[in-house]
């Protein structure tokens, strides 16, 4: 008796073993029947985004539909984004989600914005789509129909024009640059290290320095007149002497100068104190001015050192807040401890100029 129960108990444990296992190979049959759709933005929204908003206030909420693949099951969403008329031959994607709806700031819808290329300050149409698939590996593709909104990105890039010359093999792609002041305006200005003659360059439609692009000379039409005055068509290049030189150009007033410029260390921290500074020597490889300097201990504000240009005090550079960058006529630099110093002053960055003290060992 107990045999023939250990018997029927072994079976029922095989059937049951069976049933789970053929649970398991049940294969569900999807087949796209229909895209979501997209419920918000409406068509034809205008967005404008402000820099000068906090960043990560919202900007914009896609919400859409479920799509539909006969069953119930996991989607993953793709939201891509294009300029409009570009058919989506090369879409940015904004998000990647298994949720129907997705939320851009500011900031991160001005950075979608400009990398489907959008003009900054300029209102641009952009196409979204929803583009749903199932499983690991991508299947059962569906898109969406597109929405089209109108947005003005912005961007806090300087706009920029080159410096290509005899100091660097006339290579536009690598040449120094300098920068307007703020976007839209063509007040150029930045220091480079000039060597005989050169000319001024734009960037083309996508910020590159080539040979091509719209370029500017003397408007004398010879090779090494300085009038001060530009022209983009029939110019000469300028020529200047060997050396750092401030260097302005505005491409709108169509004028220009390159004035030699000297930089050196001040200071109650330096050997020479507030009488006199220490020249700076140009570092070309780096494109930085560098000096090695015996410092004593002094605290910013009151004591420290300076950068001053041309012995004078008509242009020098400080540091108001400690935080590494430059300010004309800005606060002492402070020196924490007496010592041997590498002192680093990196103008090549034009309009956003930094420095470093590193003390040897």
């Amino acid at each position: 008796m107990k045999n023939i129960f250990k018997v029927l108990l072994l079976s029922i444990i095989l059937v049951t073993i069976a049933s789970c296992d053929n649970e398991d190979t049940v294969q569900l049959t999807l087949a796209p029947q229909g895209s979501g759709v997209i419920t918000e933005p409406a068509q034809g929204t205008t967005i404008v985004l402000n820099p000068e908003e906090t960043q990560i206030n919202p900007a914009l909420t896609i919400n859409w539909t479920s799509s539909n693949y006969g069953t119930p099951t996991e989607i993953t969403y793709t939201v891509e984004v294009a300029a409009t008329g570009t058919n989506f031959e090369e879409p940015y994607v904004a998000a990647s989600t298994i949720n129907r709806y997705v939320s851009f700031n500011i900031g991160e819808l001005n950075g979608i914005a400009v990398s489907a290329g959008l003009s900054p300050f300029v209102e641009g149409e952009l196409d979204i789509r929803l583009k749903s698939s199932v499983g690991t590996t991508g299947s059962q593709e569906q898109i969406s129909e597109t929405v089209i909104i109108f947005v003005t990105p912005f961007t806090t890039d300087l706009p920029k024009i080159a410096v290509p010359g005899n100091h660097q093999g006339w290579d536009p792609a690598s040449a120094q640059t300098l920068a307007a002041s703020a976007f839209g305006e063509t007040d150029y200005e930045g220091y480079v290290w000039l060597d005989g003659q050169f000319k001024f360059i734009a960037p083309n439609e996508t910020g590159g320095f080539f040979w091509g692009n719209l370029d500017w000379g003397d408007a004398s039409g010879v090779d090494g007149s300085n009038t001060g005055v530009l022209v983009a068509d029939g110019e000469g290049n300028v020529e200047v002497g060997t050396g750092y030189h401030f260097v302005q150009a505005d491409t709108e007033a169509l004028t220009y100068s390159a004035t030699p410029i000297s930089w050196g260390v001040i200071g109650n921290a330096t050997p020479t104190g507030w009488d006199s500074d220490t020249d700076m020597i140009y570092d070309a490889e780096s494109r930085t001015l560098k000096l090695t300097i015996d410092l004593t201990q002094q605290d910013a504000p009151d004591n420290g050192i300076k950068f001053r240009a041309n012995d004078g005090w008509d242009l020098n550079l400080g540091d108001s807040g400690a935080d590494g960058t430059m300010e004309e006529g800005g606060e002492n630099i402070g020196v924490p401890s007496a010592g041997n110093y590498t002192v680093t002053l990196d103008l090549s960055n034009p309009r956003e100029y930094t420095y470093s003290l590193v003390k040897n060992d």
